[in-house]
């Protein structure tokens, strides 16, 4: 990396690791005019890992700091999380589709939802020998093609996933996103033809969520979307256009996500979505 120049590369994999992991990417973030950043929830699952040093910061919000693994599994989230921008020096991850994270899991994805686990607590050893790897690739490239050949035969060694369980899950995650004010966990349980204890229960195992608190997540996500992209709409037409019943409950549910209000949002928003500065 070049002294202050940022770099940033995302990369899709193909098929079949395209089905579980939505992007690889690699980041080299010179030193910013903040120390911290908000990370918005999006509910996916991530992996990262840190090449730069061998620890990553906790930063609880409001807490003192403290030093963690330098690769992290970092669940689901359904609350802001805050970062040290210091450790995007060099930093590579994949960010896993929805559900996707499950043939990597060894366990049930709900077990890891709002928490950051050592890497090495989930894949053993070979997670300590891919950042080994990693760190040795000469190139941004070169580290993401580490990266994606290193999943694609992690996937190759586990266990078919159920062909029944797969598809009602991934039908699930589409009826909801297409429209996440109108499903309701009634209504996709009797899509599946399973109760709707048993459809929740294997919702959560397999996303991380339960279908409500994912349905909340999607709408936030959509909200966030047309803030960042510059949408003018009153507050009032962006809430239901967004799924919320009123501006209210849009204004609420964005802080519980965020922490902070949507205009705070707009006035900070900068290249990614999911992240803000933290004054």
């Amino acid at each position: 990396m070049q002294e202050g120049r940022l770099i940033y590369l995302d990369h899709r994999p193909a098929a079949p690791l395209n089905r579980w992991v939505r992007t690889l990417w690699y980041a080299a973030v010179p030193a910013m005019d903040h120390a911290r950043e908000r990370i918005l929830p999006s509910g996916c699952v991530q992996v990262i890992l840190n090449l730069e040093r061998d620890y990553l910061h906790d930063c609880p919000d409001g807490k003192a700091e403290r030093r963690m693994p330098p690769a992290l599994v970092v669940g689901a989230r359904s609350v802001y999380e805050i970062i040290n921008t210091s450790d995007m020096a060099s930093l590579i991850g994949v960010v896993f589709e929805p559900g996707g994270f499950a043939p990597f899991a060894g366990d049930a994805v709900d077990l890891f939802s709002n928490r950051s686990i050592c890497l090495e607590d989930v894949w053993g050893g070979s997670a300590r020998s891919l950042r080994d790897r990693l760190r040795e690739a000469v190139s941004p490239i070169a580290k993401v093609r580490v990266l994606e050949e290193f999943l694609r035969a992690r996937l190759a060694g586990v266990a078919p996933r159920s062909g029944v369980r797969m598809s009602t899950i991934e039908f699930a995650l589409k009826t909801i996103d297409h429209a996440p004010s109108a499903a309701t966990v009634r209504e996709l349980a009797r899509c599946t033809g399973w109760s709707e204890r048993r459809f929740s229960q294997v919702f959560r195992e397999e996303v991380g969520f339960s279908p409500k608190v994912w349905t909340r997540i999607r709408r936030f996500q959509r909200a966030l979307g047309q803030l960042h992209g510059g949408a003018e709409l009153r507050w009032a037409e962006l809430a239901l256009d967004c799924g919320y019943y009123d501006q209210s409950h849009f204004a609420n549910e964005f802080r519980a996500f965020s922490g902070i209000d949507a205009s705070s949002y707009c006035a900070a928003r900068g290249v990614w979505a999911n992240q803000i500065p933290v004054e």
